[in-house]
């Protein structure tokens, strides 16, 4: 594959994961998948963009570390509240209910 195209496939990906993230309001654990999307994408996309210029990057591996690391802090947040509330509805985190 051609790194121009890899490049725009991960740009249309983030745009798609945007939108997805902008519509996601109900559950915890899909706003976190469109998260870890638009991480993925912007990985590709380094990724291409290093292929591109023949210099291979360290901030694609720095940048998966951190996806790693913020999909398993994503992931505790997501179990402690569900056993703090029972659910993972974004309407619950309120912290000022009547």
């Amino acid at each position: 594959m051609s790194s121009y195209y890899l490049m725009q496939i991960s740009v249309i990906g983030v745009l798609v994961s945007f939108l997805s993230l902008c519509m996601q309001f109900k559950h915890l654990l899909g706003i976190l998948l469109s998260l870890e999307m638009m991480t993925m994408n912007v990985f590709v996309f380094l990724y291409a963009l290093g292929s591109l210029v023949n210099y291979t990057s360290f901030l694609a591996l720095i940048l998966i570390t951190l996806s790693a690391c913020e999909a398993s802090l994503g992931l505790s947040v997501l179990v402690s509240m569900i056993r703090a509330c029972g659910n993972d509805y974004v309407f619950s985190l309120c912290s000022q209910k009547c």
